[in-house]
């Protein structure tokens, strides 16, 4: 099992108060291997830029 990278209570407290819905722990997993593939990528175009900060422009927007 990878590092969780996200706050657990919280999220279990966000899809619980607005879907009315349960979170297994498969899902707190997942979501930790989602936000790790973000920042490597993100980190990864911050680099391409010659910067030695990640920017919320580098994260891509999907919405």
């Amino acid at each position: 099992m990878a590092e969780t990278l996200v706050v657990v209570s919280k999220l279990k407290k966000l899809i619980k108060e607005k879907a009315g819905l349960s979170t297994s722990q498969s899902a707190i997993d997942m979501l930790s291997r989602i936000v790790e593939k973000e920042c490597m990528a993100a980190a990864q175009r911050a680099k391409e830029a010659n910067r030695k900060t990640v920017l919320d422009r580098d994260f891509p927007e999907s919405s």
